[in-house]
């Protein structure tokens, strides 16, 4: 897993309101949405980066078989070697007979700030 301090790319804070770790750059937390105050400015002569996805995935399933049954919700993150650098278990719960769920899965990205470095 990589390790980056305070102002370097990669280096995270807690977000004041759903307490989520987040990205010290991001000024919307992307779990709760809500603004962050501090942050919120862009540097000096330097515009917002616009941020891309290059990952969106959609979904959805339904319960079509008898009774009910139980789900979890798995995210996996691996670096270029296949190791994995993080696993969540991002939700659970039970479909009755023709419920469905749909889930939606999307990475958004940023050019880091200039000048950082990461440590790996």
């Amino acid at each position: 897993m990589s390790v980056a301090r305070a102002g370097t790319p990669g280096a995270t804070r807690l977000c004041p309101h759903c307490r989520e770790t987040i990205l010290e750059s991001a000024t919307v937390c992307p779990s709760c949405r809500h603004h962050l105050r501090y942050g919120a400015e862009p540097v000096a002569g330097e515009a917002q980066a616009a941020a891309v996805t290059p990952l969106r995935v959609e979904g959805s399933f339904r319960n079509s078989e008898g009774g009910a049954w139980e789900y979890s919700m798995v995210l996996t993150i691996r670096n270029e070697r296949g190791e994995e650098i993080a696993r969540r278990l991002v939700g659970v719960g039970a479909m009755q007979p023709d419920e469905v769920r749909a889930f939606t899965l999307s990475v958004e990205m940023t050019p880091a700030a200039r000048g950082g470095h990461t440590r790996h």
